[in-house]
């Protein structure tokens, strides 16, 4: 888990980076600053959604086109950083639907299959106790593990995960109580 203090923050404010993405000639440039800035941050909070390294890749660069594709709708009413997380939420989530669909099967079985996968997933180093604690967040309904993923791992303040998923400060800190609550559970059983 990384700190607040190891974020990558934009090189330049993010108003100016905003303003160079929406402008031709600058625009190929500040992409790239806004790639190397946020790709990390926006990996891992994929990852903890998908949880296989190729499909967050695969998310990933959907997340960023269609940060391309749309920075010009994009009216600075939150954070960049915000607004970004929001489309890879949905991009994250839409693609789980979408494996879910192919595979004719529900997204909790989606989800169990993933965490299965993760023992043979060469980039997830986790001991037995890591891939407990991923099944045990696996087995949360998806707003609760949106917001546990969120504080626990990413050490986000609550009014950041507010703008993200669009809902209020004491809704979220009772969905990230309950999240606890029941991961502890889940872990006390095994």
């Amino acid at each position: 888990m990384q700190s607040n203090e190891e974020k990558k923050e934009p090189l330049i404010a993010e108003d100016l980076l905003v303003q160079n993405l929406k402008q031709k000639a600058t625009q190929s440039k500040a992409f790239e600053q806004l790639v190397d800035t946020y790709k990390e941050r926006l990996y891992w909070h994929i990852r903890r959604i998908v949880l296989d390294h190729d499909d967050t890749d695969d998310v990933l660069q959907n997340t960023f086109v269609k940060v391309f594709r749309n920075i010009d709708g994009f009216k600075g009413e939150s954070k960049l950083y915000s607004w970004m997380y929001r489309i890879a939420t949905n991009e994250a989530l839409q693609f789980l639907k979408s494996k879910s669909r192919k595979l004719g099967v529900g997204m909790a079985e989606i989800q169990e299959r993933m965490v299965e996968n993760l023992r043979a997933d060469v980039y997830f180093d986790g001991d037995v106790i890591q891939l407990r604690l991923q099944q045990a967040i696996a087995s949360l309904p998806e707003k609760q593990k949106m917001v546990f993923n969120m504080k626990y791992f990413e050490a986000m303040k609550y009014e950041e995960i507010s703008d993200i998923l669009d809902t209020s400060v004491g809704a979220l800190k009772a969905s990230y109580h309950l999240a606890v609550k029941k991961i502890e559970a889940s872990l006390k059983e095994d």
